[in-house]
């Protein structure tokens, strides 16, 4: 089950890998807020979140797999997101990133408090999608 979470992982670790640095290089170009808002982890979190809800609905735990899926996710996706704090911190380039005072707090709060933000609505919304994909699919079958 673990590896199957791993698998599962892969693409959006990557897409988070381009989209954190994108969204970065956005702000550092001045673009409003408001522009870059939708160009985040949290949601890729709930897109990602809602396609494996439809994607594991036919598997035998998908709860626990998109629990887990998303647990190994969250963390590695929160990475990026570290290390532009550290080069928002070193150059002092006034990001939304560099909320954090020190290395402690950095990690506290991007890896682990980061996680539960992306983990917890995206279980919810993964778990709600699969509920209603499981419901239509059993609709189909008495009809």
């Amino acid at each position: 089950m673990i590896k199957r979470a791993l698998r599962l992982a892969v693409v959006p670790v990557l897409i988070a890998l381009i989209v954190t640095p994108v969204r970065f290089f956005l702000e550092l170009a001045g673009i409003p807020e408001v522009f870059i808002f939708l160009i985040g982890l949290l949601w890729l979190t709930l897109g990602v979140a809602i396609y494996w809800g439809i994607k594991l609905s036919t598997e035998k735990d998908p709860y626990l797999l998109l629990l887990l899926a998303l647990a190994i996710f969250s963390p590695l996706s929160r990475i990026p997101v570290f290390v532009l704090w550290w080069i928002t911190k070193t150059w002092e380039l006034g990001t939304h990133y560099d909320i954090f005072d020190n290395w402690s707090q950095a990690l506290i709060g991007q890896l682990f408090y980061g996680s539960l933000i992306q983990i917890i609505p995206g279980f919810l919304l993964g778990a709600l999608t699969l509920a209603i994909m499981r419901r239509r699919r059993h609709l189909k079958a008495v009809q």
